[in-house]
Formats: C-alpha cells, sequence, structure tokens
C-alpha cells in the first residue's frame, strides 16, 4: 500500500471563499487551494484529510462560545487537527475543497471566526482513502454523525467517476439538531439531502431519538433492509465512516451478510504523518506472534478492511 507523506509540497495556503451555519454548532467551510495545494489534491481520494494549524486564529468573544466550552477553548493550540473534507470542486485553474465541522473544542471555537479572504495553513491531502473495487458494482454507503463529509465525497466521486455503480447511502445521526447537512425538499414535498440527490444518489435518514427520519440507528435500518435478501454479496460493498459503536455494528453485519466492508477510523491525530503514534488501532495481523498488530489511523488509514480491525 502506498503512504502518503506530508512532504513540502504538501504544505500549502488556502484562502476562505465561504463560510456558514448549518446547524446551531456545524459549518461547512469552503476553502481554494493555492496552486500548490490545487496540484496536491488532483489525484485526491474520498477519505483523505488535511491537518489544519488552527494555532494562530483568534478566539471568539466570550458570548459567541458555546457555554460548556468556554474555558477549555481558551487552551493554547500546539498541533495541527485533523479534518475530512465533503466536497472537492475543480474551479478554473485550482480546486476547491468543502469542510464540514462540529464546534467541539479550541481549534473548532477558532475556525468560527473565520470570513472570506481568510487564509489557513495546511497539510495534505493525507492518509489512504477509499479503494474502490469496480468488481463490486453494489456500493453501501454509510455515515454516522461527522462521519458523514467522506462519505458524502465518495457518494459524488462514485457517481462522477465509476456511473455504472449501484449507490445508495444510509446517514444516522442523533438528532435533527446534529445532522451536517442541508435539508431540501423534493418535487413531491419529501424531505432529501442535497447533498446526495444533486448527485443521483438515493439515500436514508435515522436519528436516534426520532426527531427526524426513521427512529433508531442507522446500522439497524442497513440490516433490515439488506439482510432479507436477496442481496448479491459477492458484487456488494459497504463503505463505513463515523463514531466507533456504529463502526463495530457495521462490520459485525458485514460479516454476518459475508460482504466486504470498508471502514474509515476516526483516531486523534496529533502529526497525521505516523511521527507521533497517537492513533493506533488494534488489527489482525497472521505474521504477528500474537495475530495481530496496531497500525496508525493517519499512515495505514483511516481506511481500513472492516476485516482486519479489532473491536475490543
Amino acid at each position: 500500500m502506498k503512504h502518503r507523506s506530508a512532504q513540502s509540497s504538501r504544505i500549502f495556503t488556502a484562502v476562505v471563499r465561504q463560510h456558514r451555519i448549518i446547524r446551531p454548532r456545524y459549518r461547512l467551510l469552503t476553502l481554494e487551494l493555492d496552486a500548490k495545494g490545487s496540484a496536491a489534491f488532483a489525484s485526491v481520494m474520498p477519505g483523505q484529510f488535511v491537518e489544519i494549524d488552527a494555532g494562530p486564529l483568534s478566539l471568539p468573544q466570550d458570548k459567541d462560545i458555546p457555554a460548556e466550552l468556554l474555558d477549555s477553548a481558551k487552551r493554547n493550540i500546539m498541533l495541527r487537527r485533523p479534518f475530512s473534507f465533503s466536497a472537492i470542486r475543480h474551479k478554473g485553474n485550482k480546486f476547491e475543497i468543502d469542510i464540514s465541522y462540529h464546534v467541539v473544542g479550541p481549534s473548532t471555537v477558532r475556525l468560527t471566526t473565520l470570513v472570506p479572504g481568510d487564509s489557513l495553513n495546511l497539510i495534505g491531502p493525507l492518509g489512504n482513502g477509499f479503494r474502490i473495487d469496480q468488481s463490486r458494482p453494489i456500493a453501501v454507503l454509510i455515515a454516522g454523525g461527522m462521519g458523514a463529509p467522506p462519505i458524502q465525497h465518495l457518494a459524488a466521486h462514485l457517481k462522477s467517476h465509476h456511473p455504472d455503480m449501484r449507490v445508495t447511502a444510509f446517514i444516522g445521526a442523533r438528532s435533527l439538531d446534529e445532522i451536517p447537512f442541508d435539508i431540501g425538499t423534493d418535487p413531491d414535498g419529501g424531505i432529501i439531502f442535497p447533498a446526495f440527490s444533486s448527485v443521483g444518489v438515493p439515500h436514508a435518514m435515522t436519528t436516534d431519538d426520532g426527531s427526524f427520519g426513521v427512529k433508531g440507528f442507522v446500522t439497524q435500518l442497513v440490516e433490515k433492509l439488506l439482510v432479507p435478501g436477496p442481496f448479491q454479496t459477492d458484487k456488494a460493498i459497504l463503505y463505513a465512516c463515523g463514531p466507533e459503536p456504529m463502526l463495530t455494528a457495521v462490520s459485525r453485519l458485514a460479516a454476518k451478510i459475508g460482504v466486504h466492508c470498508q471502514l474509515s477510523m476516526e483516531r486523534m491525530m496529533a502529526c497525521g504523518i505516523g511521527l507521533c503514534q497517537s492513533c493506533a488501532i488494534k488489527t489482525r495481523d497472521p505474521q504477528a506472534e500474537d495475530g495481530w498488530s496496531y497500525r496508525l489511523c493517519c499512515k495505514d488509514g483511516p481506511v481500513l478492511d472492516g476485516k482486519d480491525v479489532i473491536f475490543d
């Protein structure tokens, strides 16, 4: 497997073109990459990520910081933070990327102050993204919470680069307020997500509390639809990103129905290039004495084969 590293050619500047609120704590940041960044992103794959230097950014006024983050938001930021991207567009001779984020800590609080024209220092694209297997033309995409951005990017990529693949997306969130997408309506008045409908991907939504879509976990809906069959498991693949309990359920479902799956894992990735060793994931390794070894989420992943990941 080819690993990507933060070479000097992957350190670049991006300019904010748009920044808007999706939900009270969810935002969408559109960045225009400079020439160096655009060249690096020419062959980017869904599931890769960037590291953003949020340290130099200013804090918003206290009144604009969520009360529960008021103290922690004032900590100094020493390291970059990883962010996946939900879309990428070719604009003339440059690229734009969309980064969806959830305001949860010091770095994301600082990101809220960005306005069009501001600049950010990035490293990327990093890691290994989803691998497209054209021998498996049935793609089931599963996203949970802020695992949604790489799944959105994957949906658009599959439809544009592999139009013969049959793609369906399932999105889960805890509640309506925690859905990280714009919500629209179709001509019949039904609720849709333009992020998926605009690229022709059918999709369904679940919320844990039933405030939107089907009540329950997204993996429960996927299992309900896939297990009864008929389902061509030898021609299908599950792609998933989300919190670890959801990925555990996806991995077990894939094993249950005998279908391949790829999981985009989530870890704190302090450096993004394999130096700090802080993002270890326990994986099966037949060559190791105990049958398992650690891989690094940032360097060997974030996307790993579901059959390889050991969930404790």
